[in-house]
């Protein structure tokens, strides 16, 4: 990766309208994060790369501000009970391994295809990723809706009992977890963590498949999913962002600018999910990486024309599809912003309203 950063325009100008925007998408994103625990990130690398940031400067700038907000998030959200901490070390350790080996692939990617390589690479993953999880998320979210169930508990999935019932022979294999309230094998941890790892190296976004696996295949509630997510984020968000770092390819200004609008949403997510039923977690992470999906979606061609893989795209037609695609994000953006700062509204004002009747004098 030594002679990666000489060859790339890595870093874009900065104008008091740009940094007011990163400062907006890194809210939002840490908004969601601390709503979803899945780093939120998913908007962040998009928004970036929507500036004109090479996909490879993106993904290493997003990483390196993500660890210090996740460790936000984290202490927070433990501060509510919500976070497995042991289930979020052992998971984020094999997770680095899969971080180090998509920073490793992302490099010969940048090496034999320069930027337009890395920046379609980048976004082919991101629509298959959000078209797989998303599709699948919002199908639970709305199965669950249409049952009539939100109230109740979550269930365990099938797979997950398989997991759970599993008991593997090894010696300190089997550990116990607060979160799964039974013991299971690391040995099915580990490929789901290095998964992770590997796709957040990839699009700097791994809870896309930390969160649901914990869910579906381990049978963490949706609730301490999220929240451990966000101690698997610091742990490999810190490690990748050493060994992006050291090749030059972290752009500090950008990483900064977003991690101080993150700060401020981070904890207002986090205080968010202690006022909706978990279904909702669902219903915002599947419906942001939906939207999501099509506006990266809409860049795939643009690539494909500049590496002359497909016909090349007039200019005209080049810049409607990034406008286009700009639009989209903010509008993902917006949306993901107003369904938690409803939640949090909402909860609020049902809390004032239980106090007040609590006061009230026939109630004393």
């Amino acid at each position: 990766m030594h002679d990666i950063a000489p060859q790339l325009s890595n870093f874009i100008e900065l104008n008091w309208i740009i940094v007011t925007y990163l400062f907006f998408v890194g809210f939002v994103g840490g908004l969601v994060s601390g709503f979803i625990g899945s780093g939120g990130a998913f908007v962040l690398t998009p928004a970036m790369m929507s500036l004109g940031v090479p996909g490879l400067v993106a993904v290493a700038s997003n990483m390196c501000h993500k660890f210090p907000k996740a460790l936000v998030g984290a202490i927070k959200r433990a501060k509510y009970g919500q976070v497995d901490l042991k289930l979020g070390l052992i998971f984020g350790i094999f997770a680095e391994a899969g971080v180090m080996y998509g920073a490793h692939v992302q490099e010969v990617i940048k090496n034999t295809f320069g930027n337009d390589g890395s920046n379609l690479y980048v976004s082919v993953i991101f629509v298959l990723v959000l078209g797989i999880v998303g599709t699948y998320v919002l199908k639970d979210a709305y199965g669950t809706y249409r049952s009539g169930t939100t109230e109740a508990k979550e269930k365990t999935t099938k797979i997950a009992r398989w997991v759970q019932s599993v008991n593997i022979p090894i010696p300190g294999t089997m550990i116990y977890f607060r979160s799964l309230n039974a013991k299971i094998s690391i040995l099915f941890i580990i490929p789901l963590a290095f998964a992770t790892g590997l796709l957040a190296a990839t699009i700097a976004v791994g809870g896309f498949i930390g969160v649901p696996s914990m869910i579906y295949v381990l049978g963490a509630p949706s609730i301490m999913a999220s929240a451990t997510e966000l101690v698997v984020a610091f742990v490999m968000g810190f490690g990748g962002s050493l060994k992006y770092a050291i090749h030059g390819l972290v752009d500090i200004r950008l990483a900064m600018i977003i991690l101080a609008g993150s700060l401020f949403g981070v904890q207002l997510g986090a205080i968010g999910t202690t006022y909706v039923k978990a279904y909702m977690i669902k219903v915002v992470m599947g419906l942001i990486m939906v939207i999501v999906l099509f506006s990266r979606g809409l860049m795939v061609p643009v690539y494909m024309s500049h590496l002359g893989l497909i016909q090349p795209i007039t200019e005209g037609t080049q810049k409607i599809l990034k406008n286009t695609s700009f639009a989209i994000m903010l509008f993902a953006l917006f949306l993901g912003a107003f369904i938690v700062l409803k939640a949090i509204w909402q909860g609020l004002r049902e809390e004032r309203m239980a106090a007040k009747e609590v006061m009230s004098p026939g109630k004393i």
